[in-house]
């Protein structure tokens, strides 16, 4: 534990943001599941919908630096795709 209070203000707030962040992604990858299993049962309107959500969310993590822009613009990409074969 370190003894400098400027240190251990440091840990508490470390801790906080962890739990904001882990919460945030995760909160994503419900959203993701959610959007697969639209998919699978050919819902695509309600897809569509989750989809929205999906890209606010991460755009929003990924303005926060929780994401790395690679892999939202991947993974909107992927999702992306998905829907378009579905309507194919």
């Amino acid at each position: 534990m370190a003894n400098i209070k400027s240190a251990q203000k440091r840990i508490e707030t470390t801790k906080r943001d962890t739990l904001r962040n882990k919460s945030r992604k995760s909160e994503v990858k419900t959203y993701i599941k959610k959007f697969d299993e639209a998919i699978e049962a050919g819902n695509i309107e309600e897809a569509r919908e989750i989809f929205k959500k999906v890209d606010k969310r991460m755009k929003q993590a990924e303005a926060k630096n929780i994401y790395h822009k690679n892999k939202v613009a991947r993974t909107t990409s992927r999702m992306q795709r998905a829907l378009n074969t579905q309507n194919a």
